[in-house]
């Protein structure tokens, strides 16, 4: 039974990760203000960057580098379309999305021939698992051992980063300049500006932290958790990962218990497949496959009561003239 538990929460920690990342990348753009239902299409065009990039140059971090200037590049553009044009942040955030759902695959196919996807990764081009020392040695301790070798040891260095970047979040928004400066432009543009500082500039450096961190989920999904990328592989994990934002209330730390939650499900859902209910029989694959879906959107409308995001969110900054 406590073997059973140590699976599930090893497999919990590996789907979570790209929710943190993405969850985390939305927290930076919504504290500024800036509505990103984009995650979703970040996170799929940097998997396919780094895949891509991974599978030409024999190099994960190679693709990892490509998979961030993809994300930030649609940052980037969602920046220009909702910042310096005052466009829809909705519409800008599902243009984003449609048109990478699209172009990953057509750029796959007139590349790689191979039908939406790219070449399997292997060797130097994936993040392999980090093994801790003594991890097999203490794998027979009772409790500790195995929560040791199998839950903290074994997984990629981008699962333990995605975790590292929680209190790291934390510190940037709270306890740093730039963090005071983040809230207030989501809370009260104006008063920032009458301050002497350039609202669009902030704005701009959290589209940028935003696309780092989509660049990193994406990554993941194509060069760590799975060997290559597959069509549509985000699989809405950047609309879980705003649910999770909303969830979490914008705050970093309640942001990774709601991932971790999410996560969680999934890997129920994943640990269901194939299990006789008495009553009922073998529970289809595809009821399970949209378990974790139903269960976010019932926490979200049953548990979480009223979130309030930032006052300024979703709103086109206007500077005031003298």
């Amino acid at each position: 039974m406590f073997e059973t538990l140590v699976l599930m929460l090893d497999a919990t920690m590996r789907v979570s990760t790209p929710l943190i990342l993405a969850a985390l990348a939305g927290l930076y753009s919504e504290r500024a203000g800036i509505v990103d239902i984009g995650l979703e299409g970040k996170i799929l065009g940097s998997a396919f960057a780094a895949a891509a990039a991974a599978a030409v140059f024999g190099s994960a971090w190679i693709g990892l580098v490509f998979g961030i200037l993809a994300s930030v590049s649609l940052a980037m553009i969602h920046g220009f379309a909702c910042i310096t044009h005052r466009g829809d942040h909705i519409v800008s955030g599902v243009a984003i999305n449609t048109i990478v759902a699209g172009l990953t695959v057509t750029l796959s196919m007139h590349w790689f021939g191979m039908g939406g996807q790219t070449p399997a990764l292997s060797g130097d081009a994936r993040f392999l698992e980090i093994t801790f020392p003594f991890a097999d040695a203490l794998r027979d301790v009772p409790v500790l051992g195995l929560i040791y070798s199998d839950l903290l040891s074994g997984h990629n260095i981008l699962v333990y980063l995605a975790f590292l970047m929680v209190p790291v979040t934390y510190w940037v928004i709270y306890k740093t300049r730039f963090g005071l400066r983040l809230r207030a432009v989501g809370e009260n543009p104006h008063a920032v500006d009458t301050a002497g500082i350039s609202v669009a500039f902030i704005r701009y450096r959290a589209l940028i932290v935003c696309g780092i961190l989509c660049g990193l989920a994406g990554a993941y999904l194509s060069t760590a958790h799975n060997a290559g990328f597959l069509k549509d592989m985000s699989a809405g994990k950047g609309y879980m990962a705003l649910a999770a934002l909303i969830f979490g209330k914008w705050r970093p730390v309640p942001v990774l218990f709601a991932c971790l939650l999410f996560g969680f499900l999934d890997a129920v859902a994943i640990r269901m497949q194939g299990v006789v209910i008495p009553g009922i029989g073998e529970v289809p694959v595809q009821a399970i496959e949209v378990l974790p879906y139903v269960l976010t959107v019932l926490l979200l409308a049953g548990f979480i009561g009223k979130a309030v995001g930032p006052k300024a969110i979703g709103r086109p900054y206007v500077k005031e003239r003298a």
